[in-house]
């Protein structure tokens, strides 16, 4: 296994920030740990990456223990963090030719492995990292965590903040690295990135909800989904959670997607309820199954 996590908990004072956690990342796998702000993701990165000593558990990453062994994993690893955390003052190539020193490499040296993301911000590389686009500082950072050809790359929420399009450009790219052998672990607050990942793990308040792969997650899932319309939205959402045989309701998109208790639910019934609410222009379908639907549910069950 190239990450090992047992048993791992770590508290900030008073606040219980990741919960005995416990999970495996293959090698060369791409692995996400998906939940929102708080859910303990940032945390658990430091410990994998030796800047933060976990309360109780063990971790072991590349086949080197987080705590006897945190040089080696410091040389093993590629790291970046969700804030842009480069120099600022410097250019794009002076920052690559400081990380590339300080690893004993050089740009030249591990050229290949960064060329496809490199020739997309070498036309500004002498242009200081502060003034670049979110885009572009996303390519870069992500340059210089590999610059040292690592075996195991952490990146930490990566895409918050940057545009739809650099966000599919960062993970084609993230693929294109994984068939090169780079083991990844990624996190992401964006439900709609989980199905890109091999494998996942829903976290929330420092617990993991379930790990599987994405596809599996969604297509064991046995409630049907409703997603209902009506003109009033926020009302909807208020009425429906009245509903007597309601389980949960949610906005997504510009619907609301609805569960009920009751495997014989009728839609007609509801939809007389709602008009009954004096709702109009009423609208309900089943719905596709996603891994928001998923964690949301999971969410609802551990609170």
């Amino acid at each position: 296994m190239s990450i090992q996590v047992e048993n791992i908990s770590k508290s900030y004072q008073k606040t219980l920030a990741v919960s005995d956690i416990s999970f495996e990342v293959k090698e060369g796998e791409l692995f996400g740990l998906i939940g929102p702000d708080g859910a303990g993701k940032t945390t658990l990165f430091r410990i994998l990456t030796t800047v933060l000593l976990a309360d109780t558990g063990n971790a072991s990453v590349a086949g080197y223990d987080v705590v006897k062994d945190y040089k080696e994993i410091r040389k093993n690893i590629g790291y970046m963090p969700g804030k842009f955390s480069l120099y600022q003052d410097l250019t794009i190539t002076e920052n690559l030719n400081f990380f590339a020193t300080i690893f004993g490499t050089t740009l030249e040296e591990n050229y290949d492995l960064i060329k496809e993301i490199y020739i997309q911000i070498e036309p500004f590389k002498d242009r200081r990292a502060g003034a670049l686009s979110g885009g572009m500082k996303q390519k870069l950072a992500l340059c210089c965590a590999l610059i040292h050809k690592p075996k195991v790359l952490f990146l930490d929420e990566p895409t918050t903040g940057v545009d739809p399009v650099s966000r599919k450009e960062f993970w084609e790219m993230l693929k294109r690295l994984q068939k090169k052998g780079i083991t990844i672990l990624v996190s992401t607050p964006y439900m709609d990135e989980a199905a890109l990942c091999d494998r996942i793990a829903l976290i929330q308040k420092g617990q993991i909800l379930k790990i599987d792969s994405p596809q599996n997650i969604v297509s064991h899932y046995d409630k049907t989904i409703y997603k209902v319309r009506t003109k009033n939205t926020h009302q909807l959402i208020l009425d429906l959670k009245k509903y007597p045989s309601h389980y949960s309701a949610f906005a997504f998109g510009e619907h609301v997607h609805y569960i009920d208790q009751n495997s014989d639910f009728n839609p007609t019934e509801l939809e007389k309820y709602l008009k009954e609410q004096l709702h109009s222009e009423i609208d309900i379908a089943v719905a596709k199954t996603s891994i928001e639907d998923v964690f949301m549910d999971f969410t609802m069950l551990n609170q």
